[in-house]
């Protein structure tokens, strides 16, 4: 027993070692600055406390030689559903979805699957936070930032009520996935042009339960603020009290400019903050998206045309009109089956290279961007001291394709980058 007790000192400082490094030799892209040549990054406790040259190492903390690597933060998906989905065409693994168009006391990370096949898969293209959003019918739920690392969901947290993700309606007559409704007087994709009436009236009924539901959160604050004996509370509408206080957003869906045009009027009219998500029109509306200072999450840039005479490389050039307006934008992969697309995350940032977007810009869309939008710019997004450590290490520009990521840290821990992909990919190489 005295000889168990002797060892477990130095069982506690060896396990409280595993989070604590000097990472030297590296050229460090911090994104809050310059590149720093042959830089070091010094870590403890899953904490940045020290970024520049020649740091020295203290005694108790292990050195990894980085020499000819390239060291980026942490790779942010700023829309996704991982942890969500696992088989798209198995409904027992969706759970992005629940009955009721009324749903902002749901929060997608009691959701999350931390077993998830396509996180691994995931963050081994660098990706070491996302957010993963509830869908459905109107306000779907509470929008959970998430580390891609952890046993349990709460070891996964980073904040666990981002914002509060709204469908807004729209005006239903062509070929396009129906809103959410369930009234049998609701136009079907392909409808006739003759289905306007119909469809318009579908809106207007949907625009006015939202509003209302609105109005019956700021009454049921009122009634709480005044501690009335009839009180009772309500999850649905204590969930709502922070977007009305402005203490969290609202993650609006907003697909064609008229959309985008209702959600801008809708938070004028309730007057609450929104980030725009999806919105490949915005491109057409930045003049007043830019005069409200609100942000925008676009959807994939490798994305056919959203209507058949608009450019081919129309997808390709908005993240540019937004940077040139001068509008803050982060970019997400909005995926089911995260295995294929989120993992792909630089990708679509440096598509949008190719077609005008500044380098840094298209970096700071899927790092910096995406923390400062979503609230945890204290916490990740950049390599500086305070910082969780969220590091990628790679032996090139993570934007290219050809660039293997050589080590990826998450809270200073370092994260397996084994996956489901690679063990087939291995298997089937070496078959007989």
């Amino acid at each position: 027993m005295k000889c168990l007790l002797l060892l477990l000192p130095a069982v506690l400082l060896a396990a409280g070692n595993e989070d604590s490094f000097l990472l030297r030799g590296a050229t460090v892209h911090t994104l809050a600055g310059a590149p720093i040549d042959n830089g070091s990054v010094l870590v403890r406790n899953g904490r940045i406390i020290g970024v520049g040259k020649d740091i020295a190492a203290p005694k108790d903390v292990k050195v990894i030689d980085a020499r000819g690597l390239q060291v980026y933060p942490g790779l942010i998906d700023a829309a996704t559903e991982i942890g969500l989905v696992e088989v798209n065409s198995v409904r027992e693994t969706l759970d992005t979805t629940e009955l009721g168009r009324f749903n902002p006391q749901l929060v997608a990370l009691t959701a999350v699957n931390p077993s998830s096949e396509h996180i691994p898969v995931t963050r081994a293209n660098g990706i070491t936070t996302v957010a993963t959003l509830p869908a459905g019918p109107l306000i779907s739920g509470q929008v959970s930032l998430i580390h891609l690392d952890g046993w349990t969901t709460d070891e996964m947290g980073v904040s666990r009520t981002a914002g509060l993700h709204l469908r807004i309606p729209f005006i239903q007559t062509s070929a396009r996935p129906a809103p959410f409704d369930d009234s049998t007087t609701a136009p079907v994709a392909g409808a006739p042009p003759n289905a306007f009436n119909a469809a318009k009236q579908v809106y207007d009924r949907q625009m006015a339960e939202l509003n209302e539901f609105f109005d019956s959160a700021r009454r049921y604050r009122q009634a709480k603020d005044a501690r009335t004996p009839e009180f009772r509370a309500d999850l649905k509408m204590e969930a709502m009290i922070p977007v009305l206080d402005g203490q969290e957003p609202v993650l609006i869906t907003a697909i064609r400019e008229r959309e985008i045009r209702d959600a801008l009027a809708f938070a004028d009219k309730q007057k609450i903050k929104i980030i725009l998500c999806e919105a490949p029109e915005a491109y057409k509306v930045t003049r007043e998206i830019k005069d409200r200072a609100i942000p925008v999450i676009l959807g994939p840039t490798l994305a056919l045309p959203l209507n058949e005479d608009d450019p081919y490389d129309r997808a390709y050039t908005t993240p540019a009109d937004l940077q040139k307006a001068g509008i803050r934008f982060a970019i997400g992969t909005f995926s089911g089956t995260a295995s294929l697309s989120s993992r792909n995350l630089p990708y679509q940032a440096a598509q949008a290279v190719a077609f005008g977007l500044p380098h840094d810009d298209a970096l700071r869309a899927i790092t910096k961007n995406a923390a400062e939008i979503w609230g945890v710019a204290d916490r990740v997004g950049t390599i500086e001291e305070g910082k969780w450590a969220d590091l990628l290490v790679t032996d090139g520009d993570p934007l290219e394709t050809k660039t293997q990521v050589r080590q990826l840290f998450i809270k200073g821990k370092t994260v397996d980058l084994d996956n489901k992909q690679k063990q087939l990919y291995d298997k089937y190489l070496h078959r007989p």
